[in-house]
């Protein structure tokens, strides 16, 4: 039976600071966040959600809850560009007639949306590198067919949110801060005098690691120094992407860190015998078969922790001839 999809809610976090919780299509996770930062006569909107029918409306019903409308935004930053937080970025900026900054390392969004068949035929070649059948590709190829991007229109950012750029609310200001790893784009704010943390994905309120593949040189690698940046900014409440606040931040940092290197221990153990291609390693390493739900996530993942080790020199990879998957072996 299909699931009942959620409606925008909106919360007040503390004064000046709002929750807006917005519904998602996917299997697993039913929403993201947006936050709503008190700032003079308007608001500061950090992330979007997804866009998709309905999605500005559910938006604004968010932002009624906590008696804001779409035309207070007088600025909307991104923690990055994945849609769920980009999406809905060009209307609401065409609405409020406000600015959008975002990190300028967003080829990640950009290029697939620019050029989404050239997205498809990478993709597809990823997956045939990975040990993925010709069957499965051929009925991937016709589904994707039918997803959205999720994006409503390209927006480029009017300024740079990189380090150095300072976001002034009613709460102080918020300093930028890069976090690449789970996504090339990726940035988080703090408030330091009372050490808030906006968190977009790099921490969640579970622990849930994905990494953009194929756009930098390594993903885990960068996303395990970026928990270095946010564990020195001693932060004592989190705001994240998805899930409610907490303010364990030390314990979820600590939590992350931990499980990555699990499963890089976990890659490695796999390769203990034989070259293996990425889709024979990945049942060994999450205790679940690859699924049609699962397949982009876990192979994506996977490909980063063979790239991270890569890179150290503990792994390497072979491939006989252009029609044969890549295989890995240590060493």
């Amino acid at each position: 039976m299909p699931r009942q999809r959620e409606i925008g809610r909106g919360e007040r976090v503390l004064p000046g600071l709002w929750r807006l919780r917005l519904p998602l299509p996917w299997p697993g996770v039913p929403h993201c966040n947006a936050w709503a930062l008190g700032a003079g006569p308007g608001v500061i909107l950090i992330d979007t959600g997804m866009h998709e029918p309905g999605s500005l409306a559910n938006l604004e019903l968010a932002l009624h809850q906590v008696r804001l409308r779409l035309e207070d935004v007088r600025l909307v930053a991104c923690t990055h560009a994945h849609a769920d937080h980009y999406g809905q970025a060009a209307p609401i900026v065409e609405r409020a007639g406000c600015e959008l900054w975002m990190h300028p390392n967003h080829e990640h969004a950009m290029r697939p949306l620019r050029d989404p068949e050239d997205a498809v035929t990478r993709r597809i070649e990823i997956a045939r590198q990975s040990g993925v059948s010709e069957a499965a590709l051929e009925h991937y190829a016709e589904l994707v067919k039918e997803m959205p991007s999720g994006i409503a229109a390209w927006h480029e950012p009017d300024r740079a949110l990189v380090p150095g750029v300072e976001i002034e609310t009613d709460l102080g200001t918020w300093t930028v801060h890069e976090t690449p790893g789970h996504a090339p784009s990726h940035v988080c704010l703090f408030q330091q005098e009372r050490r808030i943390l906006i968190s977009g994905d790099h921490l969640l309120g579970r622990v849930s690691l994905y990494y953009d593949y194929g756009w930098s040189p390594d993903p885990v690698g960068e996303f395990l120094r970026s928990l270095d940046v946010v564990q020195a900014l001693d932060a004592r409440l989190c705001v994240a992407g998805h899930a409610r606040p907490f303010t364990d931040v030390g314990a979820h940092i600590d939590a992350n860190r931990k499980l990555v290197h699990e499963r890089l221990h976990a890659v490695a153990a796999a390769l203990d015998g034989e070259p293996r291609t990425v889709v024979e390693i990945v049942p060994e390493v999450y205790g679940e078969p690859l699924t049609e739900l699962n397949a982009g996530w876990r192979l994506s993942e996977t490909l980063c922790y063979l790239r991270h080790l890569e890179v150290q020199g503990s792994v390497r990879r072979e491939r006989v001839s252009a029609e044969e998957a890549e295989r890995w072996r240590r060493g």
